[in-house]
């Protein structure tokens, strides 16, 4: 695959569709929970999603239950949850980011930016993705680094 924007994706209310409509934008790419130690951190992913989306920015969520089983909702409810914490970015719907069952993009991302050790497998949830708007450059942050603790790398994408 030449290029992230060309993954299928479903959208939280079902919509199959691939992420050609983020094509030259920058993005942060999230595997997310509701019910994580980290899930405090869909506050600060709104906060750079609201402050540099103008710029061609986007956070996308993408659920994922695969760890300790922390996001065991359906699409309504992990929606529902979205409406109760204002988050406006755009959530897709649950994947697997690890194992023989990993979503394509997420095989992509950890191809071209491994973890600690090299490694290509994500660890946990809240591991964030930042792809700069020609998809030449993507960068790796550990679930424990908030999403204010990346702006600077962000507005170098900018």
């Amino acid at each position: 695959m030449s290029s992230i924007h060309e993954h299928r994706v479903r959208t939280l209310d079902g919509v199959e569709t691939t992420l050609e409509p983020y094509k030259g934008q920058v993005l942060l790419i999230v595997n997310t929970a509701s019910q994580c130690v980290f899930t405090r951190q869909y506050e600060g992913l709104e906060r750079l999603y609201e402050r540099y989306k103008p710029r061609g920015f986007a956070v996308l969520g993408f659920p994922c239950n695969q760890f300790r089983e922390q996001e065991p909702g359906t699409p309504e409810d992990i929606a529902k949850f979205c409406s109760l914490h204002n988050v406006s970015f755009p959530m897709f719907e649950k994947v697997d980011v690890k194992g023989e069952s990993a979503h394509p993009l997420f095989v992509d991302l950890t191809e071209r930016a491994r973890g600690i050790f090299h490694t290509r497998i994500i660890k946990w949830n809240f591991t964030k993705f930042l792809v700069d708007r020609r998809v030449q450059s993507v960068l790796r942050f550990a679930p424990i680094t908030s999403p204010a603790e990346i702006r600077d790398e962000l507005e170098l994408f900018l």
